[in-house]
């Protein structure tokens, strides 16, 4: 297989046509641009690396120089009808309050995230004694932009505390995709390697 990013796809397959959608960590516009082409949305990027915001430029997307943590707040009430926030919420500073912006922000919101409760990531730490990495969690201890790391039950639970609503689950693996309609069976926590959440307030 290439190396496109089978979470991309599944979220665009989440998105509406023709609809106003924020993408928070934009990185480089790969999102935005299949968003774009298969579901003709009006997008919109926010993104900390200038150097990204300008690779989205060049393609022909929306996207500005910001940093979640601080920005989301300039954003006024259900200003877009979806906010994405893929791969990115445990690398933020304060991964509680930006779920809050989401949802104030967007009509509903997706948020992807891997998952470190994952029979392999355990099961490396419990032999190894040593932060595992994976093909999914690249990075060492030292050098991870992680710096919030959860697990499918540790977001639902936030979810559940928060009094956000999921209304679809997508659990991913190496072998496999499952959608579930809500939550996901108890199972995804160890045998899923990231998750797709559906949100709104």
């Amino acid at each position: 297989m290439n190396n496109k990013r089978i979470d991309l796809e599944l979220i665009t397959s989440l998105v509406d046509k023709k609809i106003r959608v924020l993408d928070v960590g934009c990185g480089n516009g790969e999102l935005l641009q299949s968003l774009k082409t298969k579901n003709d949305v009006i997008g919109q990027g926010l993104e900390l690396k200038q150097e990204r915001v300008n690779q989205c430029v060049e393609k022909g997307l929306s996207a500005i120089q910001g940093d979640a943590d601080k920005d989301l707040s300039l954003y006024p009430d259900q200003s877009f009808d979806c906010v994405i926030l893929s791969q990115t919420i445990q690398a933020t500073g304060d991964p509680k309050l930006i779920l809050k912006e989401l949802i104030r922000i967007g009509k509903k919101a997706i948020v992807s995230i891997p998952n470190f409760g994952y029979w392999k990531v355990r099961l490396s730490l419990g032999i190894n004694g040593r932060m595992p990495r994976t093909k999914k969690l690249i990075y060492n201890w030292y050098d991870t932009p992680n710096i919030h790391l959860c697990t499918i039950l540790d977001f639902i639970n936030l979810c559940n505390e928060l009094n956000i609503q999921i209304e679809k689950t997508i659990t991913l693996s190496s072998n496999n995709n499952k959608s579930y309609n809500g939550l996901p069976n108890k199972l995804s926590n160890l045998f899923s390697e990231e998750a797709i959440f559906l949100i709104k307030s």
